[in-house]
């Protein structure tokens, strides 16, 4: 079955994935996604027989269905590989009542390696099939893990070039010397004067900019993204659920057709809903527990049925969740909407011109269905990563604290015994003030490397490579812009 896409605000069009993937974004501002949704075309039984790469393979060719099974197989070999610490790629641990995925074993230390290993090769081989000649640029905002993630997968990939912005003073000080210590001719970092939305939105208007990129295409450029609204971003994440499910029936944790919870601490909606394209093409998923921190924009809209970005914008502990546009969420409502681009385009033109868009009573039962939400307060966040450690010896960075502390929430009030996975979206390594101040209860002032090193001392784990590697790397990129000056520092990166 070919499955082709179409935007989410305007549906009338059907593209390949592979253009899909070299877009990143349509070219009505819309994000692509699958005309229907495929099928496992094997048993839950054989999935479980398979390694990371062989779930892989399964479930990425049902949606790039004009790749060939060599050309999959390529970038897969090519994505998972030993960049990654662990053996099973995502190993899994049972703690306090739930296992964790531990989604943190790559290069960079975060789940945005487990999809942006492969998209540089997925973007390859799609820019080759849709005779793309001109260099592509990869235009990125950051919360703080997409950015390195995405400079190391395609640093040095030629007929590529990579710009990346984030926001400055709203990542950990781990996140951005990772970032601003990249090496490679082809990428670039810049700061920018406010926060992650401020980022997001800036990339986004000059993905909208036709003129911009007229000209770019004149110079021999074209754009696309390594965020989660590229397609090519997504589709990867859907494995990690997949191969969950087939881990735990291989180890005999759960029975085949059993359904399992997952709980994911969510930003900009793109990992939860990877878990919700993994229940539509089989994969026997319960509730997908959306866990927020205190920017609860998408756990108000569970409560109230209306989306409201207007409020304060609250710096915390979990970064990379400090977002109150989610802009993946726009998938979910087109589908919870019988794929109207019509109304879809309603709501997020209300979404921008008033901030806000409130959703029908069919749309709001439809993603009840398969969501609910919860959130944690910083206090709460703080307290579950001492509760863990001084419980069990184990260690949670604050996002996957986040996802914890909701699940204790989510029990208490349902009493849901279902068996949950909670996803583990980065080391603790790289919020090393915040859980070391968790578990001793002292406000650390010490530099974050030295508390690298208490946290070592205190956790026993071992310190990743991508950590040290950055304790004494040469800062590379310096450059800070208003955040209506990102198209200047576009234009000054190329040349133009």
């Amino acid at each position: 079955m070919d499955i082709l896409y179409t935007s989410t605000r305007d549906n009338s069009k059907k593209v390949t994935a592979s253009y899909a993937i070299t877009k990143g974004i349509a070219d009505d501002g819309g994000l692509f996604v699958p005309d229907k949704f495929p099928s496992l075309d094997i048993s839950l039984e054989e999935l479980s027989k398979l390694d990371y790469k062989g779930v892989a393979y399964e479930v990425m060719k049902l949606f790039f269905t004009d790749f060939t099974k060599e050309e999959l197989q390529y970038c897969i070999d090519k994505a998972y590989d030993s960049k990654f610490d662990s053996k099973e790629i995502v190993p899994m641990s049972y703690v306090d009542g739930a296992f964790y995925l531990e989604l943190f074993h790559g290069s960079t230390i975060a789940f945005k390696d487990m999809a942006l290993s492969i998209l540089p090769y997925l973007m390859k081989v799609s820019a080759k099939k849709n005779n793309i000649n001109e260099d592509i640029v990869i235009l990125t905002a950051t919360s703080g893990d997409t950015g390195k993630a995405a400079l190391a997968g395609f640093a040095g990939v030629e007929g590529v070039k990579i710009i990346v912005f984030y926001p400055k003073g709203g990542v950990s000080a781990i996140q951005e010397k990772q970032m601003v210590t990249q090496v490679g001719d082809n990428v670039k970092v810049v700061g920018i004067k406010g926060n992650f939305d401020d980022a997001q939105t800036g990339v986004k208007n000059i993905f909208a900019d036709k003129a911009f990129n007229e000209e770019l295409k004149k110079a021999g450029y074209v754009f696309s993204s390594a965020n989660s609204i590229n397609i090519g971003r997504l589709i990867p994440q859907v494995v990690y659920y997949a191969y969950s499910y087939a881990n735990l029936l291989a180890n005999g944790k759960i029975e085949e057709g059993d359904l399992i919870n997952f709980v994911v601490p969510t930003g900009n909606f793109g990992n939860i809903l990877a878990g919700y394209f993994a229940k539509c093409i089989g994969i026997p998923v319960g509730k997908l527990i959306c866990a927020s921190n205190e920017n609860k924009v998408l756990y108000d809209f569970f409560e109230s049925s209306v989306y409201d970005k207007n409020r304060d914008f609250i710096l915390t502990t979990s970064p990379s969740m400090d977002i109150l546009i989610s802009s993946n969420f726009e998938r979910l409502i087109y589908l919870s909407c019988g794929c109207d681009s019509k109304k879809n385009n309603e709501l997020m033109k209300d979404l921008k011109e008033k901030g806000s868009y409130e959703v029908t009573s069919e749309m709001k039962k439809f993603i009840d269905e398969s969501f609910i939400g919860g959130f944690a307060s910083e206090e709460m966040v703080s307290k579950r990563i001492k509760n863990v450690y001084d419980k069990t010896g184990y260690v949670l960075d604050t996002h996957t604290a986040v996802a914890s502390a909701v699940y204790e929430q989510y029990k208490d009030n349902t009493k849901d015994d279902t068996k949950t996975v909670i996803v583990s979206t980065a080391s603790p390594y790289k919020f090393t003030r915040a859980v070391l101040s968790s578990i001793d209860g002292i406000d650390h002032k010490e530099d974050d490397f030295v508390l690298v090193d208490k946290l070592c001392e205190l956790s026993g784990l071992s310190v990743p490579k991508a950590v040290n590697d950055i304790r004494d790397a040469k800062i590379l990129h310096d450059t800070v812009c208003e955040k209506d000056a990102m198209k200047e520092e576009v234009k000054e990166f190329l040349n133009l």
